[in-house]
């Protein structure tokens, strides 16, 4: 007689699931033949690449948004970016409240690891909030690209172009539907536009600086010394982050990538590039354009990434900050780490260094994999890993030419980087117990 036990998964299990099966139900909707312009259905892999991608928020694409899928076809993409960007258990709480049911503890402890709050408490409270901030900062991107677009392509279509890319950056998601104008080009149509660069560059540092601080900041205003201390992290990395970068990409393409834009142009595609890569995937220049140097500045701002519970991917800007204090405490021979007059616990030192770690790892498992089954540049390939567990989207042009062994290698990392790749190791790592008893201590010599 077969005893069978009830299934019983953990907080961060039960997150990836209900990611993999809402990519699951986008892959069997963009198959269909009423979701693409040739009215035949799409290969299984070519669907759940895409699928994957917009519920992952990346932005890889193997076939223009807008000329392989119809409007419907559109539409599950943006529906897909939307619940991947706000995370299913925020739009799952949602609805639950709408219907009146009585939100379990259990599933506010999965609100809680999916929006990745600390609290239990405010879970509920903080995605009415969210909710909230995305429908306004949505809104308001939507009229102002609006009204750019509509004298391009006519109001019905100014005004559905607004709406799909306003929430496509706030998601962080990359995708677009400028094919009408260029195939794969992306938004550069608009690169010496001042109000779509804009609009779109603040939607993606709003959606990319997490919920958390847009929680503190309406709790507390302006009062800058009641800010919690992740709050004053990010604020403090984001713009450093951007004006560094902006400054480095002016400089470094003025003769490659932007060498061909008058001043203004120059100024606003350098903004761009240093706010785009962390980590939306929409671009005004042609990527594979860039110099060697900016390259690898594009791959280091991927790595780096968003901020802990937003709509973006990366290792997370407090994380980075963890890492670079670290570094610095131990060259001055200092045993606290302290920042904003706190102090670090040593346990989140160690999550940092190994959430990195595990993340890397990934990469280059995901590049030798590629480069075992395909003969492609290894920068090309290297630039594709970073952007797909990144959740970017931004590509040297390699994407299309991937078979189909290495786009389900991009759509692991994709997934994974959704996910986060120190939570996927935790899910599938199921830690029964803790050891009582520990082994004598002995020192090893490192470096």
């Amino acid at each position: 007689m077969l005893i069978f036990k009830k299934v019983r998964l953990s907080l961060q299990q039960s997150i990836a699931l209900g990611f993999l099966l809402i990519i699951l139900l986008g892959t069997a909707l963009l198959s269909l033949p009423i979701s693409n312009r040739s009215a035949q259905a799409l290969s299984f892999a070519d669907a759940l690449f895409t699928a994957t991608s917009a519920t992952c928020v990346t932005g890889l694409v193997i076939f223009d948004t807008y000329t392989q899928f119809t409007q419907f076809g559109q539409l599950v993409i943006l529906l897909l970016i939307q619940i991947g960007g706000l995370g299913f258990m925020s739009v799952s709480i949602f609805f639950l409240m709408v219907v009146g049911r009585k939100i379990s503890i259990k599933e506010r402890s999965l609100l809680m690891e999916s929006i990745n709050t600390p609290q239990i408490g405010g879970a509920v409270k903080l995605v009415k909030r969210v909710l909230f901030i995305t429908v306004i900062l949505e809104f308001a991107g939507a009229l102002l690209l609006s009204l750019r677009f509509i004298p391009r392509v006519g109001t019905t279509r100014g005004i559905y172009f607004g709406i799909f890319h306003a929430v496509s950056a706030f998601c962080n998601a990359g995708f677009d539907l400028m094919g009408s104008f260029k195939p794969y080009g992306s938004l550069a149509p608009f690169s010496g536009d001042l109000i779509v660069n804009l609009v779109v560059v603040l939607l993606i540092i709003s959606g990319g600086i997490g919920f958390i601080v847009w929680d503190d900041l309406m709790n507390n205003g302006l009062r800058i010394h009641r800010y919690k201390l992740h709050t004053k992290v990010v604020l403090s990395v984001t713009p450093v982050l951007i004006i560094l970068s902006a400054v480095l990409f002016y400089f470094l393409e003025k003769d490659h990538a932007f060498a061909e834009m008058p001043v203004g142009e120059r100024l606003l595609a350098a903004l761009f590039q240093a706010v785009t890569p962390r980590t939306a995937g929409f671009s005004t220049v042609n990527t594979s354009g860039l110099s060697e140097v900016g390259i690898v500045m594009t791959m280091v701002l991927m790595f780096i990434g968003a901020s802990p519970g937003s709509t973006g991917g990366g290792v997370k800007t407090s994380t980075f900050l963890v890492i670079l204090l670290s570094v610095i405490s131990y060259i001055r021979n200092r045993n606290d780490l302290n920042i904003y007059g706190r102090r670090l616990e040593d346990s989140l030192v160690r999550r940092a260094f190994s959430s990195i770690t595990v993340y890397l790892m990934l990469v280059v498992s995901g590049v030798i994999l590629i480069l075992l089954n395909q003969n492609l540049p290894f920068e090309k390939v290297l630039f594709e890993a970073f952007s797909a567990i990144g959740t970017v989207g931004l590509s040297l042009g390699v994407t299309r030419e991937l078979n189909t062994y290495s786009r389900f290698v991009i759509i692991l990392l994709m997934f994974i980087g959704r996910i986060g790749s120190l939570s996927l190791a935790m899910a599938l790592a199921e830690r029964k117990h803790q050891n009582v008893l520990r082994n004598i201590s002995e020192r090893i010599s490192i470096g």
